[in-house]
């Protein structure tokens, strides 16, 4: 379902950490959120889940259900991998879960490749497994959008790929609205459909990654001198070359 969200801003205070964003997201596609640390992004994503009062509207085409991941996903490490996953059904979750939660935790797992570690506890999986799981659990509510907060951070390059090529087909197969806070400019130019990079809490642009990943645009976002090169398959890359001799330069949006 689409999201049209309007004059999003977040305070803290005093503080202000977003201001007056404007964002369109479509079913079926996967746009990055992008930025330095303290952009906003965090906020953003909580903002849009219900968890950070804001101002603005975040105007959906019908009522939807959202899911939520955060960075700091945890669970009882006694847990079973399926009791971990059929947690996901809390809103419709009772004293002795029924078929249908049963059902929808065991399909989530076959869907996310993650069926033959059921009965393994959480605690026993390596960080990338854990990551799988926890989206897994989120899966299994159903939800029409998802709100990722960086998945794949702290984990090796095997995992990313692993967990973005998932959340890719997911997205796609499901039709889901997936917005996903990334750090990893190369990865998020690799697997969103498109990205927008935020500075200071305002946004300044949103497109195609060829078409925001550029260095004039990401050296004064990031303080960092960059090169971006056409990769062997046409996907840019990011080349980080070194410090800014003036980081954090203030730039108009696009």
């Amino acid at each position: 379902m689409n999201l049209d969200i309007v004059g999003l801003t977040v305070r803290y205070g005093a503080r202000i950490a977003v201001q007056d964003l404007a964002l369109t997201l479509h079913p079926g596609e996967i746009l990055a959120l992008l930025g330095a640390n303290g952009s906003g992004k965090t906020s953003v994503l909580r903002a849009l889940a219900g968890l950070t009062p804001h101002t603005g509207t975040a105007r959906w085409s019908s009522p939807p259900r959202i899911g939520y991941m955060p960075q700091d996903s945890a669970a009882n490490a006694a847990l079973t991998v399926f009791e971990v996953v059929l947690l996901g059904r809390m809103r419709s979750l009772r004293f002795r879960p029924d078929a249908a939660d049963l059902a929808a935790a065991e399909t989530t797992l076959r869907e996310i490749g993650l069926h033959d570690l059921a009965e393994r506890r959480i605690g026993e999986l390596s960080g990338g497994q854990r990551q799988m799981v926890f989206l897994a659990q989120v899966l299994a509510a159903d939800p029409h959008a998802l709100l990722l907060d960086e998945p794949t951070s702290a984990l090796d390059i095997a995992h990313q790929l692993r967990i973005l090529e998932l959340l890719r087909a997911v997205t796609r197969r499901r039709g889901l609205t997936t917005l996903v806070v990334m750090h990893d400019l190369n990865a998020a130019a690799r697997f969103a459909d498109r990205v927008a990079l935020l500075h200071r809490g305002g946004l300044i642009g949103v497109g195609a990654p060829a078409d925001i990943l550029r260095a004039e645009t990401l050296e004064p976002v990031f303080g960092a001198r960059v090169a971006v090169l056409p990769g062997p398959d046409g996907v840019p890359v990011v080349v980080p070359l070194g410090a800014a001799t003036q980081a954090g330069e203030k730039i108009a949006p696009s």
